[in-house]
């Protein structure tokens, strides 16, 4: 009988004992594999994260918060193109915010002027404040205007009230285009029973339904979106813009980008991003990578343990076992191969049930330690940012008296949520791999470390000891 057949046979002489060594060695590597998978899946979510999310910087005319902030000139176009060209400014979208009234179009608000939209309105614009006295405007009889959003970027609706862009009909127009198309909310088409197709008039011009879109919200439902240029050219606002949002190509850069646009951009404008709140959240996924490392070490090593020391119990309870096959002219290295063989079967089996629960478990086990490690940052946040007079940003995505840096933040945030929310640990053939070969070192080592304290030892001592 050969070295390896003995060894694999004499790994189930004690069917007890075999079983108890094969499940505690099976759950510790099933834990180095679980951990291995969440550490690399959440380093793969960090660098997503720092490259689409929380990347952003908001850009509006200085003191400009919506129609009520009040604020000097707007932005010009060579001053955004000087953003464009900045050092890490992947890409920036530009927007111009307009009002039309009975006055410039004939769509009809889907919004009912309840007790805010008449305290906000003036002289039948919606903007500034009720006067008190004999000229107030007549209240009663009041609508809302309709909020149109000129951009080159359609489907990023940071200006144009939040929520999440979903075209319901038509088709989405080009960024770069000078036609007289709109995006319309899905409550505002249904107010004016517009389908794609119809046409509308704005400017004294006829423009035409290019699709229908939702948000999620109200405000954002009651909007129209069209090409920049085309906004710029009818409402007599050649190169105006009012907002604009860059994208830097990480959040490690966010900080320095922010501190260049400013720069360049002077007095002129407001600079704001979302980088510390995104930042507390990325820092919670390093809190987890790290755990998860530390983890994975520390169930290697205590596999490592486990094995050592059951092989060198072995060794020890079968010295008369050793001593006679030395004295028949075993080698010392026939005698380790003999034990390292028994180890290696022993730790795949280990490794095989590890495996197994590993695919089962890794995934939930990332899960919760992500949720467990965010939800604290999150509501922190939230609560932070979402309370007092600011909530009324959050809630109708309007604007609210100084509430521009908290738009921006608010959004972050759901960004980053939205992501944290889907971090899977996926089992590839490379992990079972890993898992494998570190089950067999870690038996090889730890029996062979074993069997040599008693392999060298001489037949005749062994003998005389029994």
């Amino acid at each position: 009988m050969n070295v390896i057949t003995r060894g694999v046979r004499n790994a189930f002489r004690n069917n007890i004992r075999t079983g108890s060594i094969v499940v505690i060695l099976g759950l510790s590597i099933a834990l180095a594999l679980s951990m291995l998978l969440a550490h690399q899946a959440v380093g793969k979510k960090i660098d997503n994260v720092k490259g689409t999310v929380g990347n952003t910087i908001s850009i509006s005319p200085a003191g400009f918060r919506g129609f009520n902030g009040g604020g000097g000139n707007p932005l010009t176009q060579t001053q955004i193109d000087s953003v464009s060209k900045i050092n890490h400014v992947s890409s920036v979208s530009e927007s111009l915010s307009d009002r039309l009234t009975s006055s410039n179009t004939n769509l009809v608000s889907s919004i009912d002027a309840g007790a805010l939209g008449r305290r906000f309105a003036s002289n039948g614009s919606g903007s500034g404040t009720v006067s008190i006295g004999g000229n107030a405007p007549d209240l009663a009889n009041f609508t809302p205007p309709v909020t149109v959003v000129g951009t080159n970027d359609p489907t990023n609706l940071d200006s144009a009230g939040g929520g999440t862009f979903t075209l319901k009909s038509g088709q989405i127009f080009d960024g770069a285009s000078t036609a007289n198309v709109a995006l319309v909310g899905s409550t505002l088409a249904t107010k004016n029973s517009l389908v794609v197709g119809s046409t509308f008039t704005a400017y004294g011009a006829t423009i035409k339904v290019a699709g229908i879109y939702g948000t999620g919200n109200t405000f954002g439902d009651s909007q129209l979106i069209m090409p920049l240029a085309t906004v710029q050219t009818l409402s007599s606002q050649p190169g105006d813009i009012t907002s604009a949002t860059a994208k830097v190509d990480s959040i490690d850069n966010l900080a320095s980008t922010t501190t260049a646009i400013k720069n360049s951009l002077g007095s002129s404008a407001d600079v704001t991003n979302d980088q510390t709140t995104t930042q507390d959240t990325i820092s919670s996924l390093q809190n987890i990578k790290s755990i998860s490392l530390y983890s994975v070490i520390g169930a290697v090593v205590a596999g490592a343990v486990i094995i050592f020391l059951t092989m060198l119990m072995i060794v020890r309870e079968r010295r008369r076992e050793i001593g006679v096959l030395k004295a028949i002219g075993a080698s010392n290295l026939k005698v380790i191969g003999q034990f390292m063989t028994e180890a290696v079967t022993l730790t795949v089996l280990a490794a095989i049930i590890g495996i197994l629960i590993a695919i089962v478990a890794a995934d939930p086990i990332t899960k919760t330690l992500v949720n467990n490690s965010t939800s604290n940052s999150t509501t922190t946040s939230v609560t932070l940012f979402g309370a007092g007079a600011g909530a009324s940003v959050s809630v109708s995505g309007g604007p609210a008296a100084g509430g521009g840096n908290f738009v921006a933040r608010g959004r972050g945030l759901g960004r980053v949520g939205s992501s944290l929310t889907n971090i899977h640990a996926a089992v590839g053939f490379s992990i079972v791999i890993y898992g494998l070969l570190a089950a067999l070192g870690i038996a090889i080592v730890g029996s062979s470390i074993a069997s040599w304290t008693i392999a060298k030892v001489r037949p005749a001592e062994v003998m005389r000891s029994e």
